[in-house]
């Protein structure tokens, strides 16, 4: 069983999936900096000084100042300013994402085509060799 292990562990597909998975981890902690730290910030000033994490709805009825206030009440809040920037991050990951399948598809060779199976016989002919049969 441990050898079956290893030999499906080292299979290519597994180990590439395994590598897909760190550096998408990686990507998505710099798509968040970049979406927290440079973009929502540019977006907030030409908003007038928006700050995305401080926008949401209370629906508790507490009125809490910002949204780290109402993290910390427990008040049930409506944080559509999380969502958008979750919104932002999704869209950069799947440009990201676009744009490097369609690299790879520059890159890659392109495969040639496989040739036309031969025909094979008709459903008449089928049935021709099948009278011809039952005549004998």
């Amino acid at each position: 069983m441990i050898n079956e292990f290893k030999a499906f562990i080292m299979k290519g597909n597994v180990m590439d999936l395994a590598v897909g998975i760190i550096i998408g981890a990686a990507f998505t902690a710099i798509v968040s900096s970049l979406v927290g730290d440079l973009i929502n910030p540019v977006i907030g000033l030409i908003l007038g000084g928006v700050n995305f994490s401080d926008m949401f709805i209370d629906l508790s009825g507490t009125n809490p100042a910002t949204m780290a206030a109402a993290k910390e009440s427990g008040a049930a809040v409506f944080a559509y300013g999380a969502f958008i920037t979750a919104l932002i991050n999704f869209l950069i990951i799947a440009f990201v994402v676009f744009m490097l399948v369609k690299a790879m598809n520059k890159i890659m060779p392109k495969k040639a085509e496989a040739p036309a199976a031969p025909a094979g016989p008709t459903e008449l002919d089928v049935l021709q060799q099948i009278l011809a049969a039952v005549k004998k």
